[in-house]
């Protein structure tokens, strides 16, 4: 069987990063995507889904650090389902994406890096286009400096 999920898009809100009672990090934040078609009549058409994403150990804390809202990111993992029974009584369910890499495509809006990067790390902090995966690792290297203007925030 496969599960795997490839998304593109922004960064909805910061990340919120926890602990588990084991010592795990454990790193949330939800991710917009935008699909834009032309139906027949003519009108531009926009879609977003929105995407809860959650990312563990080294990769939940290179999340924490250095993503933010507004930020475009691409992000592969698997889809997770679950449910609980809410304080009301009702049953709810969640689906999210369990990131095992996280890739920086460009700069929050405003134009400030993201500050803080090790030194000698390449790429995905100041000028996107680097990412981590799983293990903390980094993969990629520097992509061409993205315009800011083209963020749809």
């Amino acid at each position: 069987m496969l599960n795997k999920m490839l998304v593109i898009g922004n960064v909805g809100r910061d990340p919120e990063m926890r602990y588990t009672p084991s010592g795990s990090a454990v790193t949330s934040f939800s991710l917009a995507v935008s699909r834009r078609y032309t139906p027949p009549n003519g009108e531009p058409q926009e879609e977003t889904e929105w995407f809860d994403i959650t990312a563990w150990n080294r990769l939940a804390e290179t999340c924490n650090n250095y993503v933010t809202r507004g930020m475009k990111v691409y992000v592969e993992g698997r889809l997770r389902s679950r449910s609980w029974v809410g304080q009301d009584g009702q049953t709810r369910f969640r689906n999210e994406i369990v990131a095992n890499t996280v890739t920086f495509l460009n700069r929050p809006q405003g134009g400030g890096g993201y500050g803080g990067s090790p030194q000698g790390e390449q790429g995905g902090y100041g000028g996107g286009g680097g990412g981590y995966g799983a293990d903390g690792d980094y993969y990629g290297g520097p992509a061409e400096p993205s315009d800011a203007d083209d963020l749809p925030w």
